[in-house]
């Protein structure tokens, strides 16, 4: 029996990061799809590589996996669970969490290495799901 089953969202993602005092664009808010998260320090943006933004610095070309939920708060080790078995291929990875769900993004040139892990590891994974 899989331990979870994931999702590969079809859109290419980009993480951008602005000065903490930035006011996120309302272009942002019309995605699909985008994470935000404010510190001190930072504001994070995770959206659509296909929405241009002016950050002080990007990362590019992050697919994700959607870890399909809902899911209970009293569950555990399940992100852990995932990021072990990409960490122990090498494989990088970018965590966010709603209250529903886990979403993790791997380098689009390691998406199908880590498909073939999870898989491995007896989680199931289905490609290309639409929102």
């Amino acid at each position: 029996m899989p331990k979870q089953t994931l999702a590969v969202l079809p859109q290419v993602f980009t993480i951008h990061s602005f000065a903490a005092d930035t006011k996120p664009m309302n272009e942002i808010f019309e995605q699909d799809i985008y994470f935000l998260s404010k510190t001190a320090d930072e504001l994070s943006v995770v959206a659509p590589s296909t929405l241009p933004l002016k950050s002080l610095d990007s990362e590019t070309d992050w697919r994700c996996l959607e870890v399909l939920g809902p899911l209970d708060f009293s569950l555990t080790g399940i992100l852990s669970g995932i990021a072990g078995v990409l960490a122990s291929s090498n494989i990088s990875i970018f965590a966010v969490s709603t209250f529903d769900t886990d979403y993790i993004l791997v380098k689009q040139d390691n998406l199908t290495q880590a498909i073939a892990q999870l898989e491995r590891s007896d989680y199931l994974v289905h490609q290309e799901v639409t929102l």
